[in-house]
């Protein structure tokens, strides 16, 4: 093992401040992760099915016992227009934020921006009957 090798491996906090330039073939989706392309330096997730490994408790910390899968849930926009992905662990729940890479696939991330109102938690109906309520013309055509 060489000397780069073992400070990635024994050195807290490594990745916060280095590259991680690891390919590795994703489990969930089978597909080759590099970390070209990703318009960063810091690779989180598989551009491909979004998804992401629980490895993380600060992030770059590499402290996590977890190792669960990261499943990507919800996306929102941060301040300036950035959009993150929600990813949720299935294993202990947690909760993470991470930014979109350049390579992400573009139709998963819509995918999941529209989950919300593809299916709503409550009957369409109630649209219009609540608009009614309020004096407008809400009827659904």
């Amino acid at each position: 093992m060489n000397r780069e090798n073992k400070r990635k491996q024994y050195e807290k906090g490594y990745y916060r401040t280095h590259a991680c330039n690891d390919s590795f073939t994703y489990k969930v989706c089978g597909r080759l992760v590099i970390a070209s392309g990703a318009g960063s330096d810091h690779r989180n997730h598989c551009p491909n099915c979004l998804h992401s490994r629980h490895v993380d408790i600060e992030p770059g910390d590499r402290e996590s016992d977890c190792g669960g899968i990261m499943e990507p849930i919800a996306v929102w926009v941060r301040k300036g227009g950035e959009w993150a992905i929600i990813h949720r662990c299935r294993r202990c729940g947690q909760l993470s934020s991470n930014r979109i890479a350049a390579d992400d696939n573009p139709m998963k991330l819509m995918s999941i921006a529209m989950k919300p109102v593809a299916s709503p938690p409550f009957p369409l109906e109630k649209i219009e009957e609540m608009t009614d309520l309020m004096v407008g013309d809400g009827k659904l055509k």
